[in-house]
């Protein structure tokens, strides 16, 4: 380690579908984060860790900011902008193939009240000219007066060391806050719920994949043999959404079970023994006792 090390926090703040657990997958170099085409797919705050021979950079990606609708959707968006006070840097993120938007506005109007540096990240520079890339610079360099402007395509990987670079330089001196070999604070629990849920989104459409919560029920490990088993319970809102997901004699519950079988598998290096089941809480959303159970806690934020 160098004498002068460089650790900490990042958030990752933008719009929806901008590509920020893409980002965050591609540098920690594990999948801790779900992807998907879908807006919205970040609930909670999610933390990676990459530890460099000069820096540790704990990132922390959050929910997309979005107009709630619905408590939950609250959840999210006050998740995301408090996030904001509680960094060293914040990467503000947006996707060259939209330019900028509503959204955008938002954020930067909450980002104008922070004292900490900001670092504007245009992912998604696979997708458009490089021409069109200047004209969206000056756009949003006349918004803010940001720290530093980075072009990135997460998906490719392009930039995406050169802005490591840069973020390091706003990291204050310190020292590591974990091993190194640590990838994320967040529990298996919280991360096998996540891969289930990204298979729902993936296999489902319209309002399904908004609709949806994963409860783990139960994780044990075998004692005679190295395999865990693990329950978990996938929450729907009505009786139709519950038929779609448990498909024509199981098959679409067989499917998802069986991808995020294998991403777990990956996880935790162990042979999974995975049990799924549907269950009906109608509205769960708007209600601040389900949400509670289900893992989205106001005193996380």
């Amino acid at each position: 380690m160098t004498e002068q090390y460089h650790s900490g926090f990042i958030a990752i703040i933008g719009r929806p579908n901008v590509g920020k657990s893409t980002f965050m997958n591609r540098v920690i170099g594990e999948k801790i984060a779900i992807m998907s085409d879908k807006p919205q797919t970040t609930r909670n705050k999610i933390q990676g860790v990459l530890t460099t021979d000069d820096a540790q950079y704990v990132f922390i990606d959050t929910p997309g900011v979005h107009k709630p609708k619905h408590r939950l959707g609250d959840f999210m968006v006050q998740s995301a902008v408090n996030t904001l006070n509680e960094v060293d840097v914040i990467m503000f993120m947006v996707n060259a193939d939209e330019g900028y938007g509503k959204g955008d506005e938002y954020i930067i109007e909450r980002l104008k009240q922070v004292q900490n540096p900001v670092v504007l990240v245009i992912n998604k520079i696979d997708e458009v000219h490089p021409d069109e890339l200047l004209p969206m610079i000056d756009t949003y360099r006349q918004k803010l007066d940001f720290d530093d402007i980075v072009p990135i395509s997460a998906l490719e990987g392009n930039n995406t060391d050169e802005l490591l670079t840069v973020l390091g330089r706003h990291l204050p001196e310190g020292p590591q806050y974990y091993p190194e070999d640590h990838l994320t604070d967040h529990p298996e629990r919280f991360i096998i719920s996540e891969f289930i849920r990204e298979k729902v989104l993936h296999h489902t459409h319209e309002e399904i994949p908004h609709s949806i919560a994963v409860v783990i029920d139960s994780i044990k490990e075998r004692d005679d043999q190295d395999m865990i088993d693990v329950q978990a319970t996938i929450v729907v809102e009505r009786n139709s959404q519950k038929g779609i997901i448990i498909g024509k004699q199981g098959a679409m519950l067989k499917q998802i079970g069986s991808e995020a079988r294998s991403d777990i598998e990956s996880l935790l290096g162990t042979g999974i023994y995975l049990e799924l089941w549907v269950k009906v809480q109608k509205d769960w959303r708007n209600r601040q006792f389900h949400l509670r159970d289900f893992g989205y806690r106001e005193d996380e934020y």
